[in-house]
C-alpha cells in the first residue's frame, strides 16, 4: 500500500470521527443493529455445545462482513480518492460509538446524581451487561465508570486503529467480531464453548486498541485532576488479575488516574462473578463518574489529534516528494 492510500484511510478515519463527534450513533436503522439481529438469528441455526459450532458461526458473520467491507473499498478506490475518503468515513462513523458512549454515562450521573435510581436502573442496558436490578447507587455508579472505561477502547480507539489501518474492511470486521462477543462471549454453561472463538478473536483485536488507551489515560490524567503515576502503577499492578487481557488494563488505568476503587462483585444477568480489584482509592461517586467521562472524551480527543497529526506528516512528505 502506497503513502498516498494511507494518508487516504488517516484522511477518511478522521471525518469518520468527526461524523460520530457531531452526530453520535445513528437513530434509527443502525447497521451494528441489523448485525446483530442477523447473528441472532444464525445463533438459532448454528448453535451447539462446541467450539466448532461457534468457529463457525463467527467466521460466517465476520467473513460476509469483510467481504462486504472488501467490495465497498474495492469499489470506492476504483472511482477515486475522494470515494476511498468516503467509504472509510462512512464505516468508521458506523464502527464508533465514543460520543454515545460518553452522552449516555453523562445522562447515567445527572440520573444518580437526583438519586433517581430507578431511571439510572433502566438507563444502565445501554452502558453494560450488568443486572441493574442487583446493583444500588453505588453499584450503579461503579458499573458505569467501567463501562466508560472498558468501551473507550472498545468503541473508539480500537475502531479507529482499524480503520487507520485497514480501512473499511478492517474497521467492519471489528465492529462485527467485537458485536459478537458482546452477544456470545460469556463465560456461563451455555455460552462457554460456543462463544470461545468470539471472546478470544475479541482479545486479540483489541490488543493494541486497550493498551494505546491506557497510554493516553496516563497521558490525559492530570486534565481531570488525576494521577499519571497511579494510572501507570494500576495498569501495571492490577490489570495482569483481570479475566480480561484488554479490559483489566483500560480498567486499572482509569481507577489509578481517578484515584478510585474498581473491581469486586460484579452481576451479570447470566452469573455473578467476582472481579479483582483495581486502583487504591475509595469506591467511585458521582463526581468521579463525570470525571471519567471528561477523561474519556480527553482520550478520545487526544487519538483523533495523535491520527491527524500523522496525517499532516504523510501528506507534508508525499508534496515533498512529489515536487
Amino acid at each position: 500500500m502506497g503513502k498516498t492510500t494511507r494518508q487516504v484511510r488517516l484522511l477518511g478515519t478522521l471525518i469518520g470521527y468527526l461524523a460520530d463527534s457531531l452526530l453520535g450513533d445513528p437513530k434509527r436503522g443502525h447497521p451494528v443493529a441489523g448485525f446483530g439481529g442477523v447473528a441472532a438469528v444464525l445463533e438459532r441455526v448454528t448453535y451447539r455445545d462446541s467450539r466448532i459450532a461457534g468457529v463457525v458461526h463467527v467466521g460466517v458473520l465476520v467473513g460476509a462482513v469483510g467481504v462486504l467491507g472488501a467490495m465497498l473499498q474495492r469499489e470506492a478506490e476504483r472511482r477515486g480518492p475522494l470515494w476511498s475518503i468516503a467509504a472509510t468515513a462512512t464505516a468508521t462513523w458506523v464502527a464508533l460509538g465514543g460520543t454515545t458512549l460518553t452522552r449516555t454515562a453523562q445522562a447515567m450521573a445527572e440520573l444518580i446524581g437526583r438519586d433517581d435510581v430507578e431511571a439510572a436502573r433502566g438507563l444502565l442496558p445501554s452502558l453494560c451487561g450488568r443486572d441493574p436490578a442487583r446493583l444500588d447507587r453505588a453499584g450503579l455508579t461503579r458499573a458505569a465508570v467501567e463501562s466508560v472505561a472498558e468501551n473507550t477502547s472498545d468503541a473508539h480507539t480500537a475502531p479507529l486503529l482499524w480503520a487507520a489501518i485497514g480501512g473499511a474492511p478492517a474497521v467492519l470486521a471489528y465492529r462485527s467480531i467485537n458485536t459478537l462477543d458482546s452477544m456470545i462471549g460469556y463465560r456461563t454453561p451455555y455460552y462457554s464453548r460456543f462463544g470461545w472463538a468470539a471472546a478470544r478473536l475479541d482479545d486479540a483485536v483489541n490488543y493494541l486498541g486497550a493498551r494505546v488507551t491506557a497510554a493516553l489515560v496516563v497521558l490525559c490524567a492530570p486534565a481531570v485532576g488525576g494521577s499519571p503515576s497511579g494510572a501507570v502503577r494500576a495498569w501495571r499492578r492490577d490489570a495482569p488479575r483481570h479475566p480480561s487481557p484488554n479490559a483489566g488494563v483500560v480498567e486499572a488505568a482509569f481507577a489509578g488516574a481517578l484515584g478510585v476503587r474498581l473491581g469486586g462483585p460484579t452481576h451479570y444477568r447470566h452469573q455473578l462473578q467476582i472481579r479483582p480489584t483495581l486502583g487504591e482509592g475509595v469506591t467511585p461517586s458521582v463526581a468521579d463518574l463525570r470525571r471519567a467521562v471528561l477523561l474519556s472524551r480527553l482520550v478520545q480527543t487526544a487519538s483523533a489529534a495523535a491520527m491527524a497529526l500523522c496525517a499532516g506528516i504523510g501528506f507534508s512528505v508525499v508534496g515533498r516528494n512529489g515536487r
